[in-house]
């Protein structure tokens, strides 16, 4: 199974791992809806929903790049529209957009908390139900639709909350957005699952973060490579939270040195959320 003539709907996809994931769809021949905020160029976050479409054109694949807040129910269900006129449906939904403050209680404002929880869990869920008519009319046609995660497994431990609660909160809602939407689907023939990175992930985001050395990262094609295992399995694969390294072993991918920003570096910075 291949992507080729599929619809992907990406948010968050001008730049990083959203980026990463269409490109390698594009490579297919797929459809990408570039679902992202970025219009003008940011010197502090290169990459524009005008810039991604160029990369993924130049990929092998056809891009709608679209100016969404994903916030914002009217603005989600006008790009969906759009995405039908367009491509004729949408048969994959991957909630790639997110927020991140590793901040503490005293020092977490409330709009900072509000960002987290709109984009990241509020917003997955905004897209999953916006999307959900379109996934229903690609699996009535036999076109294997998904919706992938971009969340942590839920582990319920002390240590993944106390640092940073309100972050924690907003991610493990996409998360229980998996659990509850795999069981739900499921009678649809809709997957959806989870994926998440062993290590951390050298984005322009995390670039932001005071103190971080994106030279003991691995680059976001890992997760593209790994998403496009999980996008082109069967349907019923679903209900999963899939952590990178294990799925790409699982497909004879072992040799994971391609993926390291410094090539031969061995002594990655784990990522959150995995015990």
């Amino acid at each position: 199974m291949t992507l080729k003539g599929r619809t992907l709907f990406i948010t968050g996809a001008s730049r990083g791992i959203g980026l990463a994931i269409a490109k390698r769809a594009a490579a297919d021949g797929a459809n990408i809806v570039i679902a992202a905020k970025t219009t003008d160029p940011n010197p502090r976050l290169p990459g524009t929903i005008f810039s991604a479409a160029e990369e993924i054109r130049a990929a092998g694949g056809q891009a709608l790049p679209l100016a969404v807040d994903i916030r914002e129910e009217d603005a989600v269900l006008a790009a969906v529209a759009k995405a039908e006129a367009a491509f004729g449906g949408i048969d994959i939904l991957v909630n790639n957009a997110s927020a991140i403050s590793l901040t503490d209680t005293e020092h977490t404002p409330m709009k900072r908390y509000d960002l987290m929880n709109g984009i990241n869990a509020r917003g997955t869920y905004l897209c999953t139900q916006a999307c959900l008519p379109q996934l229903k009319k690609s699996a009535a046609a036999g076109r294997n639709p998904h919706v992938l995660n971009m969340s942590p497994p839920l582990s319920m431990k002390q240590h993944w909350f106390a640092p940073h609660t309100a972050y924690t909160m907003a991610k493990y809602g996409m998360s229980m957005c998996t659990l509850g939407h795999s069981g739900e689907l499921r009678q649809h023939g809709i997957a959806v699952n989870s994926l998440w990175p062993r290590t951390a992930i050298a984005t322009a985001a995390l670039q932001m973060i005071p103190g971080v050395d994106v030279n003991l990262c691995r680059t976001p094609e890992i997760l593209a490579d790994a998403a496009y295992f999980i996008l082109t399995s069967p349907s019923s694969n679903t209900g999963n939270f899939f952590i990178d390294d294990e799925l790409l072993a699982a497909h004879g991918v072992t040799d994971l040195g391609r993926y390291a920003v410094k090539p031969g570096n061995q002594n990655f910075i784990p990522d959150f959320f995995v015990d």
